[in-house]
């Protein structure tokens, strides 16, 4: 796998994941909703940490700066 998420849409996944976690924590959803924001951001959560997200490569965008 070649890593095509960048450091600032790590940020925002992290930051998106915890926000998720945190409405589903406090029953502000609850529910069918509830599990459904829970896997959508379980799997934002892991493309951000391990750097790869399938979408990203089956619609050809990378976020992640080439090293020169």
């Amino acid at each position: 796998m070649k890593k095509n998420v960048g450091s600032i849409d790590t940020i925002i996944r992290v930051v998106i994941s915890i926000i998720i976690a945190v409405l589903i924590i406090a029953k502000v959803v609850s529910g069918t909703l509830a599990i459904v924001l829970g896997i959508v951001g379980a799997v934002v959560l892991i493309t951000g940490l391990v750097g790869f997200c399938g979408l990203y490569s089956l619609l050809g965008v990378n976020t992640c700066r080439v090293k020169k």
